[in-house]
């Protein structure tokens, strides 16, 4: 059961995590953990006038499937928008807590699609957080980010 998860395409994923340099002024940075499993992520957002996101960085300590995660959603963060990652975040949410169809190619132009190696997840509830980490701490970002510019 534990060779579904962490077979060889997420491992890979976990090996090669981008966008690890963190920004040096982002519009807002978040760190969300799990307390069940200890993972924990720090990410670094900058959006774009048009609400895209124009900077990204993250630290990510976290297991195996955590880490493929934020790698999957790492590669193609960057010129997506807002709503696309709320979205997104909750697609990965439904997967993996009421067996909803994985983010597919009729998603974002297919940039997601990899992280349909992730449903094994499902039946592993003490799983969920760690790749739930990256797509919630993005919204809150993007959250933190507009809260403020709402506000000025």
């Amino acid at each position: 059961m534990l060779n579904a998860l962490y077979n060889e395409k997420i491992l890979g994923f976990a090996a090669h995590i981008g966008q690890t340099e963190r920004l040096l002024a982002p519009d807002a940075t978040v760190t969300h953990h799990s307390p069940l499993c200890g993972s924990r992520i720090t990410v670094d957002v900058s959006l774009g006038p048009d609400g895209r996101i124009a900077g990204y960085g993250q630290q990510v300590r976290a297991c195996a499937l955590g880490q493929a995660a934020a790698s999957i959603l790492g590669r193609h963060v960057l010129g997506q928008d807002a709503a696309t990652l709320r979205e997104l975040a909750g697609i990965m949410r439904r997967m993996l807590k009421e067996d909803g169809p994985p983010p597919g190619a009729d998603f974002a132009g297919g940039a997601f699609a990899d992280l349909e190696v992730l449903t094994p997840v499902r039946d592993h509830k003490a799983r969920h957080n760690a790749v739930l980490l990256p797509f919630e701490a993005v919204v809150k970002a993007i959250d933190q980010i507009e809260a403020a510019r709402g506000a000025a």
